[in-house]
């Protein structure tokens, strides 16, 4: 039997796709041009090229396997996130080549702009953890294009109001997609929810696929952490790869070890380490400008993966009882509280490292303000997209339709002849 929603597909992705695309050209074909002023044989280009690639493996392979962990919704974790993930860096190039255009006539793009933009594209993912399985590819996408939006006007306003740096103000996309697909999923709340979905759960099968993507992001992180660091001195994204990876790794260990712990049979949950391996990665990433010595990187790294670990246990479910919020993924414990640990690390480490008390207290000022900027405006885009994706024209997913792949992919194996 063919699935209730097969038609929307037909008449709302397929036009939304083409509407989209052919617009993206046509802003291309007039004002975009690729950087001439470059030299494409040195090593700074395959330095950089190598760079890109491993951030184009974070972003598609590893957040595309970790989506790959429901039992029915693997072609969707994964196919979705290529799907939004390629319309949204078309749109972060444009937007974050906004100001170009607007004073030179035309948006000049090079690698580096195409890293940028799939850094940013990388909230959207985030937040897209958040509401994964419950919506459409069309809502995923309206997602993904707000989400980006909002994340770019974030940026542009730390760097402008508070003269934030730029490898700061766009680290905060854990904090912002957390929260921003934490509002979202609260505002999409489905009654009933408080118990597992039907077809919400996992297998060993799923569960390794998932873990793959873990492993890819486990072995490419420390070059998304590190790849916009620009700064005269090589050894400051030698410092920023060593950090990361010694957070990554520590938070490996610890994360097993918090597992085995909480766990009543005194065995490793598999979602904990598909999941809360990678909290030192996130929480580093916050801080690692001001991280200097191996081992507040790994002391940063265990904190995270405590703080992940237990959170994912015990935080989770209260979550959905007392807030209604369905986190399908845990952002929240994933990105948001590591996020949140690295930016106190950031402004503990920052103020110790300070010599002038006045210069400490007005960096504590600006660095409060930038957290205050980041959630209020990741938590208003999130309510103003819930508000907008609970109208009915965009057909949500029934409840006994979540979680299935059926509902968007055809399977002639399982079709029903006549």
């Amino acid at each position: 039997m063919a699935p209730q929603y097969a038609p929307s597909l037909r008449s709302r992705l397929a036009p939304l796709l083409f509407v989209l695309q052919t617009g993206f050209i046509v802003i291309y074909a007039f004002c975009v041009e690729i950087e001439q002023n470059v030299e494409t044989h040195g090593n700074t280009f395959r330095n950089v090229y190598s760079e890109f690639q491993d951030v184009n493996v974070v972003v598609i392979l590893g957040f595309g396997f970790l989506g790959t962990f429901l039992v029915r919704y693997g072609f969707s974790g994964s196919g979705f996130n290529l799907l939004v993930a390629v319309m949204a860096i078309q749109w972060a190039v444009i937007l974050n080549g906004y100001e170009s255009w607007y004073y030179r006539g035309n948006i000049t793009i090079d690698l580096r702009s195409l890293i940028v933009a799939e850094i940013c594209t990388a909230s959207a993912l985030i937040s897209m953890g958040a509401v994964i399985g419950k919506t459409n590819p069309v809502q995923l996408l309206i997602i993904a294009l707000l989400e980006v939006s909002g994340f770019i006007l974030n940026k542009w306003l730390l760097q402008r109001l508070l003269k934030v740096q730029p490898l700061n103000s766009i680290m905060q996309l854990h904090v912002f997609g957390a929260f921003f697909g934490l509002m979202l999923t609260w505002i999409l709340y489905r009654k009933g929810s408080e118990q597992r979905f039907e077809k919400e759960k996992s297998d060993h099968k799923t569960g390794l696929f998932s873990l793959l993507g873990t492993v890819f992001l486990w072995m490419f992180w420390p070059s998304f952490n590190s790849i916009l660091v620009d700064h005269p001195a090589p050894w400051r994204k030698l410092w920023a790869v060593c950090s990361t990876y010694l957070a990554l790794a520590v938070s490996a260990v610890t994360a097993a070890a918090v597992s085995v712990l909480t766990s009543s049979k005194g065995k490793l949950n598999p979602s904990h380490i598909q999941r809360c391996t990678l909290a030192g990665g996130v929480a580093i990433g916050v801080s690692m400008s001001v991280v200097h010595l191996p081992w507040v990187a790994m002391t940063i790294g265990f904190a995270a993966a405590v703080i992940s670990t237990l959170g994912f246990s015990y935080l989770k479910p209260h979550m959905l009882l007392a807030f209604e919020c369905h986190d399908t993924c845990g952002v929240l414990i994933i990105h948001g509280l590591p996020g949140l640990l690295g930016w106190l690390a950031h402004l503990l480490l920052q103020i110790n490292d300070s010599d002038d008390p006045i210069m400490a207290i007005r960096f504590a000022v600006f660095h409060i303000c930038s957290l205050l900027i980041t959630l209020s405006l990741s938590m208003s885009m999130g309510l103003i997209t819930g508000l907008l994706l609970k109208c009915n024209i965009w057909r949500s997913p029934q409840d006994k339709k979540c979680f299935d792949d059926q509902a968007f992919w055809e399977f002639p194996h399982l079709a029903v002849c006549k």
